[in-house]
């Protein structure tokens, strides 16, 4: 099985050029110097070649071609895409557009590859998917003008298996937000109930307490008046002959 990584990756122009203009224009020989200092890995060197060539000759589509190879190289992957995006779309051979599409993928895919893997933000998340759909839209157009690109179905390959492993981490990191959301819920209920259990508490025992008045049935309750109305007689009665004794023993005897 091959290796998914790293991309099959295609340069436009070296060392020769084939479009026949003379060597002697000033642009072409920039892009010559350009093209040493790439192949000596001096990228950045290269860049400023190849921006000088433009400069020179705005139209040079070798120039403009490989300043995208060139910031690719250092991983400026967002100027590679506009350079690959914009190139894409001139009129020229199919073969040459194809190739444009193709870096345009490859810029697409790595720049997402540089973002980090683990993003709590979901429109981060969206984004790194976007840019794997538009690597993945990239490709097939590379292979509408050149069907036979074996390179370029491969990468389209890797690109689709990045997405689905991005479309899995993105779900997990939902869920996983809403769990923590369901969690925190939870936890900020009891905290809430707790809260209000305690202060049930304190309210009962400030509570005065209260006598619980005794059930009876309506006999009972003729028996007990009766019985306190014959008490309050007797002690009635008591009290009248305690009276007259008192009486008694209050008058006092003459002597004639």
């Amino acid at each position: 099985m091959k290796n998914l990584y790293p991309f099959k990756y295609i340069m436009l122009v070296l060392v020769s050029v084939s479009s026949g203009l003379s060597y002697a224009q000033e642009d072409n020989s920039l892009i010559r110097e350009g093209n040493k200092k790439y192949e000596k890995g001096n990228f950045t060197g290269a860049e400023q070649n190849y921006q000088k060539s433009l400069q020179k000759n705005k139209d040079s589509y070798k120039g403009a071609f490989n300043l995208g190879d060139a910031y690719y190289k250092q991983g400026k992957f967002q100027e590679a895409i506009s350079q690959f995006d914009l190139l894409a779309g001139k009129k020229v051979s199919k073969d040459t557009v194809a190739k444009a599409y193709h870096n345009l993928g490859n810029s697409y895919v790595q720049n997402f590859k540089s973002q980090p893997k683990m993003m709590s933000n979901d429109s981060a998340n969206s984004e790194k998917e976007k840019m794997l759909n538009n690597g993945i839209d990239a490709y097939k157009k590379a292979l509408i003008n050149n069907p036979t690109d074996e390179d370029t179905r491969y990468n389209l390959a890797y690109a689709n298996r990045l997405l689905q492993e991005q479309k899995k981490q993105n779900k997990k990191n939902k869920d996983q937000k809403k769990n923590n959301k369901d969690n925190k819920d939870n936890k900020n209920q009891d905290k809430k109930d707790s809260k209000q259990d305690k202060k049930d508490s304190k309210q009962d025992k400030n509570k005065e307490p209260q006598k619980q008045q005794p059930q009876m049935s309506k006999e009972d309750a003729k028996r007990l008046l009766e019985a306190s109305n014959n008490e309050e007689k007797n002690t009635q009665e008591k009290l009248k002959k305690e009276k007259m004794q008192q009486g008694k023993k209050g008058q006092i005897e003459k002597d004639w």
